[in-house]
């Protein structure tokens, strides 16, 4: 329930200026308009879905585009993932993200499906958390956020703020 109540959160977006101008600060300005995101929250992991052939395309896209690669580990079960997928859903959020990444949801189960994503990057220990995500610069295929995938764990705990600034920090 306190994540429902977090996700509903109503985000503004700042525009910014011309091309190579430095994005401005994605601003969360109000959580009180409650019927914002769909209740309830959405399943956001196909849990059928071929994970490697997912990431490889992300990974294409992204390079293609000269963006980074958000990789979003979880699970449906998982109310913070939930939480985390459904705020990135709000237009000004999202526009912010399709701007600056291709996202990809992969279905971890309970910590025992499509482990081979994570270890690309040298995680091979059990996630810490979900949703754990990976922030991949694809030109290098370095993962830019070692040591800090499981930091929106506990997004519904979190304030939308401090998701959102998670997000944007790892944008050049």
């Amino acid at each position: 329930m306190h994540g429902r109540i977090f996700a509903v959160a109503a985000v503004a977006l700042f525009v910014g200026g011309g091309s190579g101008a430095a994005s401005p600060p994605l601003k969360v300005t109000s959580i009180s308009q409650l019927s914002q995101l769909p209740t309830p929250l959405p399943f956001p992991y196909d849990e059928k879905a071929n994970a490697d052939a997912q990431v490889n395309a992300a990974l294409a896209e992204a390079k293609r585009q000269h963006k980074l690669a958000f990789i979003d580990l979880g699970g449906n079960w998982c109310g913070d993932c939930r939480v985390l997928s459904s705020l990135m859903e709000l237009p000004e959020v999202k526009r912010f993200v399709e701007a600056h990444y291709v996202v990809v949801e992969v279905d971890v189960g309970r910590f025992k499906k499509n482990l081979q994503i994570p270890a690309r990057w040298g995680i091979t220990k059990r996630l810490e958390g979900v949703p754990a995500v990976l922030i991949v610069d694809p030109k290098t295929n370095t993962l830019l956020n070692k040591g800090h995938v499981a930091a929106l764990a506990d997004a519904r705990h979190m304030t939308p703020q401090g998701i959102a600034d998670w997000i944007e920090q790892w944008v050049r």
